[in-house]
């Protein structure tokens, strides 16, 4: 497993870390025993770096996470949110807010001091007011956390934060399907020394090319009940784009798959080919699947004329089907 530095913090953390929302329950029951054995084949395939939230699974993912890695030596790098729960969101920040958030990860997560803490697709507004990175600022000298930075859902959200010097990271929805950050902000976070964590490099599993028009989803998983944005930003699930449309599109994308690499492992190799990228944080609801991601790291880079033929497409075929902010 190859290693990246997390913008200005210092952390050398995997290329592939794991994303712990399906940890929660979010995608579908989940029991504890998987839980464990997806953690423990995450750390036993050189997976460092763990991004959860405190919403996820309300607080079960960070519950788990915490338990799990407690007494880990050395300890993998562990990230996690604030700005969506009940009472918080959309008009409930606070400096004493976050606080009482952070002291609650904190006693999930089994650490006095948090290694990142993202806001959490927070309201734009509450961005560009910009006294939460104040608040943020007050609670690392507090020592409560290491490092802040912002899980946005727009370019010009991750535009707007990446304004603050200090800020050490942005999470982005960016995958095959959603390359609009090349153009801009990618270009700009990595000029900033901003590390980029790329959540949904899968597109909520489209681009493993194994869903079909008829798949089914767990009535308790946000592909079933946000696939038409629902419940939140429509871009989280599916990269926004009707999910019909979306199986049409990733056969065209599995049509383009290079012999050596399943067509997940092309889509997330996409991804690590982009030289402002640090890590991808893809899910996995069986132990399997998160040594299967691993092996993304050790894959060589695709080719450009790949590269080329990939960034047509979407501009010529998949652009124009996303939906909702971007």
């Amino acid at each position: 497993m190859k290693t990246r530095t997390l913008g200005n913090t210092g952390f050398n953390i995997s290329e592939v870390g794991l994303g712990c929302w399906q940890l929660g329950g979010d995608f579908g029951p989940i029991d504890h025993p998987t839980v464990e054995d997806i953690l423990s084949a995450a750390l036993d395939s050189g997976i460092n770096f763990f991004d959860t939230a405190d919403v996820y699974g309300d607080g079960a993912s960070e519950r788990f996470v915490g338990e799990h890695f407690a007494q880990a030596n050395p300890k993998p790098i562990i990230a996690t949110k604030y700005g969506r729960a009940g009472g918080t969101y959309p008009d409930g920040y606070s400096l004493t807010d976050l606080r009482d958030s952070l002291k609650r990860a904190q006693d999930r997560l089994q650490t006095d001091c948090i290694d990142l803490i993202q806001l959490h697709c927070i309201p734009t507004a509450v961005m560009a007011r910009g006294e939460i990175f104040d608040w943020l600022r007050t609670v690392q000298q507090e020592q409560h956390i290491q490092f802040f930075g912002a899980s946005v859902e727009t370019v010009e959200e991750g535009l707007l934060c990446a304004q603050h010097d200090d800020l050490s990271s942005l999470q982005v929805i960016f995958n095959i399907f959603r390359q609009k950050l090349l153009d801009e902000l990618l270009p700009m976070a990595q000029e900033k020394n901003i590390g980029v964590i790329a959540r949904l490099p899968l597109a909520s599993g489209l681009l493993s090319g194994k869903f079909n028009a008829n798949t089914q989803f767990d009535k308790t998983d946000h592909r079933n009940f946000n696939k038409d944005g629902q419940m939140f930003n429509v871009g989280e699930t599916f990269a926004g784009i009707p999910f019909e449309k979306g199986v049409e599109l990733a056969q065209a994308i599995k049509d383009k798959t290079p012999e050596g690499y399943s067509t997940a492992q092309m889509a997330m190799r996409w991804i690590l080919d982009q030289p402002a990228i640090t890590s991808i944080i893809p899910g996995a609801s069986r132990a399997e699947q998160a040594k299967e991601n691993a092996k993304v790291s050790e894959l060589p880079p695709l080719p450009q004329s790949l590269h080329d033929e990939l960034r047509d497409f979407y501009q010529k075929d998949v652009a124009a089907h996303i939906r909702g902010a971007y």
